[in-house]
């Protein structure tokens, strides 16, 4: 198996083990994960997730949503990440940590992810987007995703969708509210 593929496991007790990404989303097991929010003046940065994805191929999401390889440290897989998916970097913190299982077609998200998020003044940050990883980008107030989850929740990944609808306490700060 190639090592980009093996992502970190979690077991019942806390212990950790390999397994191939796909197989996990598979067999519905828990693993870890990151989450990021880019913003940029009361904005967020979504993409669209390209239609080549093994899952929720088309749908939005937040900035960038991955998983770190096995036995590689968190933050440097946000960095890797966010360069992979986005074309850029910017300095990121933590804000949080969520735990979610979802049903998504035939696969299941089971995940805790490590949230972190970050601030750029660029509007064309993420111009040079990864077409493999990314159909398209946007940058949303938080009104406008609000009004899109009422609207036309299908559009967006379940993740995105339980971020939006079950953290508001760790999504409203960084949009400056709460």
């Amino acid at each position: 198996m190639k090592t980009d593929e093996m992502i970190t496991a979690i077991r019942d007790d806390g212990t950790t083990y390999p397994v191939d990404k796909l197989d996990a989303h598979v067999r519905n097991v828990r693993h870890v994960a990151i989450s990021v929010f880019i913003l940029r003046g009361g904005r967020l940065l979504l993409q669209q997730r390209a239609a080549g994805k093994y899952h929720s191929p088309g749908l939005w999401a937040n900035s960038c949503c991955s998983h770190p390889r096995w036995q590689e440290n968190i933050e440097d897989s946000v960095v890797r990440r966010l360069g992979e998916e986005l074309g850029f970097s910017v300095p990121v913190s933590k804000v949080g940590v969520v735990a979610y299982a979802a049903a998504v077609g035939d696969l299941y998200e089971n995940e805790v992810a490590h949230c972190y998020a970050g601030t750029t003044g660029d509007p064309e940050a993420a111009s040079g987007f990864n077409g493999d990883e990314v159909s398209s980008v946007r940058w949303c107030t938080l009104e406008q995703i609000d009004f899109e989850l009422q609207t036309t929740p299908e559009i967006f990944a379940p993740w995105f969708r339980i971020y939006m609808t079950e953290h508001r306490t760790m999504i409203e700060p960084l949009f400056g509210l709460g």
